[in-house]
């Protein structure tokens, strides 16, 4: 019965992570995006980065104001990509944080490393919404299967890298000081 005692620290783990997620979750869904233009915000932050990413590419790029959810962004000559609330990657992070917040290891390291992969998170998604307006362009048979398939397994892959990045470098330390205590 030892594996499912909540003295097991991988038992600790996902309950702490799952009961976290969920509050972020519910804090998301029924405040932020009913209360707040948070959303609306952050999608044109987006919206924004892709554009100078795109010009300073060399495109000639349109942007669209859709409604309080939803902007496109597009390369002349395509229709676009729409960013609304789902790709502003805000879930994302929560996922990400949770993991690290969850997960034994020193405050002192996940004050830095937190904000750290949210920024780096929030650049990779920038370079999602960059390609998949290139493929838009260029390939628009496939844009759904690579935003659906493609870029999430991606973003999910890096976010896991990242966090287990943390279990190896920071984390262990920190377990391996409470195991010797």
């Amino acid at each position: 019965m030892r594996a499912f005692s909540t003295s097991n620290a991988f038992i600790k783990f996902v309950l702490r992570a799952g009961a976290l997620y969920l509050i972020l979750y519910l804090i998301y869904q029924f405040v932020v995006k009913r209360y707040t233009l948070y959303d609306q915000g952050f999608i044109g932050w987006i919206i924004e980065s892709t554009d100078v990413v795109l010009r300073t590419m060399g495109y000639k790029t349109f942007k669209v104001l859709q409604d309080r959810d939803m902007q496109v962004i597009g390369i002349d000559g395509s229709n676009g990509v729409w960013v609304g609330s789902n790709c502003n990657a805000i879930t994302l992070f929560s996922l990400f944080g949770v993991f690290i917040i969850a997960y034994p290891g020193n405050q002192r390291d996940k004050w830095w490393y937190l904000p750290s992969g949210i920024l780096a998170i929030h650049v990779l998604n920038i370079l999602r919404v960059v390609a998949l307006a290139m493929i838009a362009n260029s390939y628009p048979q496939y844009l759904d299967f690579n935003h659906s398939y493609t870029f999430n397994f991606l973003i999910y892959m890096f976010i896991f890298g990242l966090w287990i990045l943390w279990v190896n470098k920071f984390a262990d330390k920190h377990i391996q000081k409470d195991e010797q205590n």
